[in-house]
């Protein structure tokens, strides 16, 4: 094997490993944070290592994957995003798979605030898992 295999296995085996929050932090890049705003399309669990919630928002340019977080912190958050709902996502536009997504930040609906990662993407549930130690 050569070594330029090896890394790639070795960087394929760590993304495997890592918790879907240390993951998705490593790809949140400050410096492609942008606010959009559309319909949901949908909202859907994506099983993985743990179950995620991710969302289809459809803006006046595109229809784009919007991932928001694991689904036992967002389940207990305010506001709940649903189908339909008139939302403003910021967070970092990125590319995994060849595929576009937002790793949210902050979602607004109405007057109503979702923060979910702090300004360099550091997710809010990491400070919650240490909380409910």
């Amino acid at each position: 094997m050569k070594i330029t295999n090896q890394v790639s296995v070795l960087a394929i085996l760590a993304a495997l490993f890592l918790p879907s929050s240390a993951f998705a932090q490593r790809r949140y890049d400050p410096k492609t944070v942008e606010t959009i705003d559309g319909k949901v399309a949908s909202v859907e669990k994506i099983q993985g290592r743990s179950q995620g919630v991710h969302l289809m928002l459809q803006t006046e340019k595109e229809s784009i994957s919007v991932h928001l977080g694991p689904s036992w912190y967002i389940d207990k958050q305010t506001p709940r995003i649903e189908t339909n709902d008139r939302i403003t996502v910021t967070g970092s536009r990125v590319t995994a798979a060849g595929k576009t997504a937002i790793i949210a930040a902050e979602i607004k609906k109405g007057n109503e605030v979702l923060k979910l990662r702090d300004e360099n993407g550091v997710p809010a549930w990491s400070r919650a898992r240490r909380q409910r130690r």
